[in-house]
């Protein structure tokens, strides 16, 4: 268990588990994986147990997030997790090591929480970093064209936007445009626990 000081998300901790199923049905053995917006690194601890062929490389904008995940990587630390890197998606180009590529790009919980502006530079940038044939994995709720949106989401999405007017639960269409126009092919969506979906795209 993290250090008591750490800081600890329950819908992770609720999450987790149908993420993970969906990374082991979705992914080779092994490969080299950057997670965008590990917040907590509750995710990046609990897959990289799971999933010891892959490298797993956790990022996340805030300073804070970083020391956290470096603070339970210290207490539980693993082969195959990477000490974070502090990545905002909008910077140009991501503060990565020249010549990296990733076999693939997890990213939970970031589109509502961040301006527009973040989804297409999360695109670009998997697009740039994906291996040819690589995936970009997102988790989270959308809402999808001609079907009706969860009360829950509903609700949530007018909880942002009281917070924040460039926050909102974005439309499943907008998300797959941006895709494409990156050089991305949207592959599935996945209909997950408490009204979220898992979006599966390659490069």
């Amino acid at each position: 268990m993290p250090p008591p000081a750490l800081p600890n998300s329950p819908a992770a901790e609720r999450n987790k588990g149908p993420i993970l199923a969906q990374l082991q049905r979705l992914l080779p053995a092994g490969g080299h994986l950057l997670e965008i917006a590990a917040g907590t690194g509750q995710h990046a601890a609990h897959m990289a147990a799971a999933l010891p062929g892959w490298q797993w490389q956790p990022t996340d904008p805030a300073p804070q997030a970083v020391d956290w995940i470096t603070q339970r990587i210290a207490a539980q630390p693993l082969p195959n997790l990477r000490p974070p890197l502090c990545l905002d998606v909008l910077s140009e180009p991501w503060p990565l090591p020249t010549g990296a590529r990733f076999d693939a790009i997890f990213c939970a919980n970031m589109l509502h929480i961040a301006p527009w502006a973040c989804c297409t530079a999360l695109m670009r940038g998997a697009a740039h970093w994906l291996q040819p044939g690589g995936l970009l994995v997102t988790y989270g709720p959308y809402f999808v064209q001609g079907e009706p949106p969860a009360q829950g989401n509903t609700d949530f999405d007018a909880d942002l936007r009281r917070r924040d007017p460039a926050y909102g639960i974005r439309w499943l269409h907008d998300v797959q445009a941006e895709a494409v126009t990156a050089g991305l092919q949207f592959v599935e969506r996945v209909p997950m626990p408490a009204n979220n979906l898992v979006l599966v795209f390659r490069r």
